[in-house]
């Protein structure tokens, strides 16, 4: 059986408003992909929950975040504005699982149609949310979300809000805190905001002129489906890592990171590596709380040739504050650079390789002992490489994320075939563990010799 409750919200702010930078990255992956990314999972509920706690839920994050009220409007010019509305209603399906079937099974196919069935931007709220219930009592929860509204940091801050909610009652304990997206757009507009997305589009044209007229040596023929992800989660990475970090005295995100990037040269024969990184900006004032998208790409240029690996961690981790710092800025504007510099090349520029730790890049802990060559090697076994999604689905060409998950390194690489064989991609993934692994206890090793044939 399956029910639909509307369930009311009203809140502060509302009316039509420019995008803000983040909202018009996501506008860019719109049009690259052909359909709205959508965010978000499903997850086994406490005991006790019940539908009136998920509704109460469901009205206090709309209600509070004007994200997640957001529609957009194209006006006759073509340009998209943010739309608030100050109240309206929200649904939430309520879904009995059948006596035969597994009410996680069940929340997974609500997921996945969730995920996959298409977002109209100009009519539908950017929150999809369900409560699978088994014998009447709730079991799962479903929450997707358009990326337009929200991103990982945004999720972390709506989790970090729900502490302001009285589930029972659904009464707001606190006022809401952050940056809210009408606000943040007319901030954008200031002088002190041009200034930091000047800086940030200079940035990018220095790295830009600097890096591979191509990253990649496709095209090949390809597989069908055309992109193919794979999985791969080892132990002993996860040892050599935290020995570099601790020898090295900086974070395991720059140590990945170097990984990467010799594993890219050293396969492909292409070096400097041109890398694409996620930077969340959560760092500036008001951003920490803000529930929305506020993350935006940034690029690190690193070249990793006749270097020690510790060397190449160094030069990983400058390239990422330098990203970081340059990753805040009006997309129009980076798109406007682009055009330009291919203009001037004859040919496109591609933002090569993607980048993305999961676990929170540079924030991640330094590693307070040193594990023995000896444990490394031990744990060498259990490595394991699977094969996950296979798609015809427009996505990136080459995106590495890192996971979270104790006590190993896990990491999918989700590639185009037409653009990273097979064999690259397979090659790349077990290199990363190799090279980390040749470099954990050999403050000497040199990832990516002199010697090695290397273009640009």
């Amino acid at each position: 059986m399956q029910q639909r409750l509307l369930v009311p919200f009203a809140g502060d702010g509302s009316g039509l408003e420019e995008l803000t930078w983040g909202q018009w990255y996501v506008w860019g992956l719109m049009a690259d992909f052909g359909s709205m990314p959508m965010v978000g999972g499903a997850m086994r509920l406490e005991k006790g929950t019940t539908v009136d706690h998920i509704v109460h839920l469901l009205s206090f994050i709309v209600s509070r975040h004007q994200s997640l009220r957001t529609r957009i409007r194209v006006q006759p010019d073509g340009t998209p504005m943010q739309l608030v509305a100050d109240a309206g209603e929200v649904e939430l399906e309520i879904i009995d699982t059948p006596l035969d079937e597994d009410p996680a099974e069940v929340a997974e196919a609500v997921r996945l149609r969730y995920k996959e069935t298409p977002f109209d931007i100009a009519e539908d709220w950017p929150v999809r949310m369900a409560v699978i219930r088994k014998d009447g009592v709730p079991d799962h929860f479903v929450a997707i979300y358009s990326h337009m509204a929200i991103d990982g940091y945004g999720f972390e801050a709506l989790i970090r809000d729900l502490a302001n909610l009285d589930r029972s009652t659904g009464e707001h304990l606190a006022p809401v805190s952050g940056t809210q997206p009408m606000e943040l757009a007319r901030q954008q507009r200031t002088p002190a905001s041009r200034r930091l997305n000047d800086n940030s589009i200079q940035y990018w044209e220095r790295v830009l002129r600097g890096s591979p007229v191509n990253p990649f040596n496709g095209p090949y023929p390809g597989q069908e489906p055309r992109w193919w992800e794979c999985t791969y989660v080892t132990h002993a990475a996860y040892i050599a890592t935290n020995a570099i970090s601790a020898r090295t005295r900086l974070h395991t995100g720059p140590v990945l990171l170097a990984a990467y990037a010799v594993a890219v040269a050293r396969v492909t024969g292409i070096n400097p590596v041109l890398v694409r990184i996620v930077v969340s900006n959560r760092f500036r004032p008001g951003f920490a709380d803000s529930v929305s998208g506020l993350g935006e790409p940034s690029l690190c240029l690193i070249d990793v040739r006749d270097c020690t690996f510790d060397e190449a961690v160094t030069r990983a981790w400058h390239s990422q504050l330098n990203a970081a710092k340059n990753g805040y800025y009006d997309p129009r504007d980076m798109w406007a650079l682009r055009d330009r510099i291919e203009k001037e090349r004859g040919s496109e520029i591609d933002f090569g390789w993607y980048f993305n730790d999961g676990r929170r890049g540079t924030a991640q802990p330094m590693a307070e002992t040193t594990p023995t060559e000896e444990q490394m090697w031990d744990a060498l076994a259990l490595s394991r490489l699977s094969w996950a999604v296979k798609s015809n689905s427009p996505d990136f060409k080459a995106y590495l994320d890192i996971n979270r998950e104790p006590d190993a390194i896990s990491y999918n690489f989700l590639a185009d075939t037409r653009i990273v064989s097979l064999h690259e991609q397979i090659a790349i993934v077990r290199a990363v563990e190799e090279i980390l692994m040749a470099a954990a206890f050999d403050p000497g090793y040199i990832g990516l010799p002199g010697h090695a044939k290397l273009h640009r």
